[in-house]
């Protein structure tokens, strides 16, 4: 018998979402160890969160704090009539 292949329903990018809903102050460091992924590949879905207005990010000191912007709209044509806001909602 074979062991079945990992995966999950959500993506990574929503996975960082989450963390950052959660917790917005944690650095991305704390976001790659709760998410299981690296820190580098943390720096990339947050630059991508941020190139489509889904995620802001403000410095604070030596911090970054990140919001969400609710209101942006999911990215597949399937669920582009929902927003991230409703998927999070959906997630708490």
């Amino acid at each position: 018998m074979t062991t079945p292949a990992p995966w999950t329903f959500l993506t990574n990018h929503t996975h960082v979402l989450l963390c950052l809903q959660q917790r917005p102050g944690d650095t991305l460091r704390e976001v790659a160890v709760r998410v299981g992924i690296t820190e580098r590949a943390v720096q990339r879905i947050v630059r991508d969160l941020e190139d489509a207005g889904v995620l802001t990010r403000e410095r604070q000191g030596r911090r970054n704090t990140y919001r969400l912007q609710p209101s942006a709209p999911l990215r597949h044509p399937l669920e582009a009539h929902h927003s991230v806001g409703e998927l999070l909602d959906l997630l708490r």
